[in-house]
């Protein structure tokens, strides 16, 4: 089994992979050569508000500090990086200063999803339903600016989840489930649909 560290580079490399594939050499050597890792002290601030974050992400965020209008110096990076179980969705991954800074937004924004304010609205039932005890880390937008899914992971499980799972919400009509038992099993996950959310149309946007 890979370690957190090899598995995140295994998935950035197979993400190359995809955009050459799909004809997106240019696309990708631009990104790459713009990008650069995550500045160890924001790192340091995501850790201490996360101590039990996923080591594959933190690993990926060491090779990119974010897609998401990320402003490096040589170039605003806008790129598709993620994708969920939701087919057709490409994500950008938040820079770690970008997850620190949103890390208040769950309790705020999804307060009616995690108190189930209503009945038909579908949430996974490993979702907790206190929002005191709340604890999700923000970590991908989808293509719509994030206005129609985001991922998170979920520190803060039912007792019927797992503490660390991954949770995908979806916008009209609204659901959160659970899309992967763990960012490393939600990374595989990917890898096993051979980048899917990458296709001919979202490397030429």
């Amino acid at each position: 089994m890979l370690t957190g560290k090899e598995l995140a580079r295994a998935y950035f490399d197979g993400l190359k992979a995809a955009y050459c594939r799909e004809g997106g050499q240019e696309v990708w050597d631009r990104f790459a050569s713009a990008v650069h890792g995550a500045d160890q002290r924001d790192l340091d601030r995501l850790t201490a508000l996360y101590p039990d974050a996923p080591e594959s992400l933190i690993e990926l965020l060491r090779l990119v500090d974010g897609t998401y209008y990320r402003e490096y110096p040589a170039d605003n990076v806008l790129f598709y990086f993620l994708g969920s179980d939701y087919e057709g969705y490409p994500y950008y991954l938040l820079s770690a200063r970008q997850m620190v800074q949103t890390r208040h937004e769950a309790k705020e924004f999804f307060d009616y999803i995690v108190t189930r304010e209503f009945d038909d609205l579908p949430v996974d039932e490993g979702i907790c339903d206190d929002l005191d005890k709340l604890h999700w880390l923000h970590f991908s937008d989808c293509c719509n600016n994030g206005g129609s899914s985001q991922l998170f992971v979920d520190f803060s499980p039912s007792a019927k989840g797992k503490k660390g799972q991954v949770l995908r919400f979806l916008h009209d009509p609204d659901e959160m489930v659970v899309a992967a038992d763990s960012f490393d099993e939600y990374l595989q996950m990917l890898m096993d649909q051979e980048y899917a959310f990458i296709n001919e149309d979202t490397v030429e946007e």
